[in-house]
């Protein structure tokens, strides 16, 4: 667990933790933090927390919330816990919970200690050790890699929620018209002054919509099923894993399709937008919207669905998530340069879909 490595966090920007507390709390449930191993801090994720440690001799993943009180639904350690315990029978790429603490005095909050998979992670950009993978005939490294995420959110929407004892998991009913009302919540909360036109546009326009929206199967969803919640392997492009479960319910799997095309932006799409970086939708080779969406209709089996209503809330969701990250960290010393820019994205992301939605009948 040594040298560079760019999946990593430097030094000097390392959160630190108090790993005699979390050593002790292992040892108090049979397994040993190896502490001549330093604990390393992945530079992924954009609020939770994840280490690479070492327990009983094997690497495993820390994960915990961000310092601080969590926005409402998120960094819900305690959901994703029960999704991994039950998940891994019936969804090979869940990986396996090794240890959950509900003692908040060991690092003021709950904390989860998982199994950890060695691969790769895709963000704005395709990494070197991707790029260079082994060919698959004409397919290229753009279309494979959206293939497989593809694949993956198929899976898990194919998956019977019963069949690994999430039969019982959230509220499926009315799951649309409660997203739509938990976003305006929080667009409340996350501006003091009161949400802005363009929010309160797009509001009032998915609540006047989500009435004649027919009600999606209630299936697993994953929340945030993009490609840096992905590891796969350098050489084949395989998936190893999905990570990131804390927002895992079961509702309409099309909002699931929807997040992941609201990070999704084209070349063509206002310049404002092309600042949110967290696919690599602007690289050369990835397929557009429509194709994504038609690929995941393809790899579910299914008939292609009207996705505007779903696209606005997500977009919704996105925007708001990107305002509450805003506000929590970009006055961290440490961690504010990353979010500086997250406000002006959120009204981007804001302004466009009103206007979207304002053309739509």
């Amino acid at each position: 667990m040594t040298g560079v490595d760019p999946r990593f966090r430097p030094p000097e920007t390392t959160i630190a933790q108090p790993w005699d507390r979390v050593a002790a709390e292992l040892a108090r449930h049979g397994l040993h933090l190896d502490t001549d191993v330093a604990p390393r801090q992945f530079a992924g994720g954009l609020a939770n927390l994840n280490y690479l440690v070492s327990v009983n001799g094997s690497p495993a993943v820390l994960r915990r919330p961000p310092p601080g009180p969590s926005a409402e639904g998120a960094n819900d350690m305690a959901r994703e816990w029960r999704v991994l315990r039950q998940l891994g029978a019936g969804y090979p790429l869940a990986p396996r919970g090794v240890h959950f603490c509900t003692d908040t005095d060991v690092l003021g909050a709950q904390f989860q200690v998982l199994e950890y998979r060695d691969g790769v992670t895709v963000g704005a950009t395709v990494p070197p050790a991707l790029a260079a993978a082994e060919p698959a005939g004409a397919d290229s490294v753009p279309g494979r890699l959206t293939a497989t995420l593809l694949a993956a959110m198929a899976a898990l929407h194919a998956l019977d929620p019963a069949s690994v004892g999430l039969g019982d998991l959230g509220r499926p009913e009315g799951f649309l018209g409660r997203q739509v009302e938990g976003w305006a919540r929080r667009a409340a909360a996350v501006y003091p002054d009161g949400p802005p036109a363009a929010a309160r546009a797009v509001i009032g326009w998915l609540r006047a919509a989500v009435v004649d929206v027919p009600a999606g199967e209630a299936r697993l969803i994953h929340g945030d099923l993009k490609f840096d919640n992905m590891l796969v392997a350098p050489g084949t492009l395989a998936p190893v894993a999905v990570l990131d479960w804390d927002m895992t319910t079961r509702g309409d799997p099309l909002f699931d399709l929807a997040v992941l095309l609201s990070y999704w932006i084209e070349p063509d799409d206002p310049p404002a937008l092309h600042e949110l970086r967290q696919v690599p939708s602007l690289e050369s080779g990835f397929p557009r919207r429509e194709q994504v969406a038609a690929g995941y209709f393809a790899a579910a089996g299914r008939p292609p669905a009207e996705l505007g209503f779903h696209l606005a809330l997500a977009r919704l969701r996105l925007a708001i998530a990107w305002m509450q990250l805003y506000r929590r960290f970009a006055g961290d010393p440490v961690a504010g340069p990353r979010y500086a820019g997250f406000a002006r994205i959120a009204d981007a992301v804001l302004g466009w879909t009103a206007d979207l939605t304002a053309a739509r009948p």
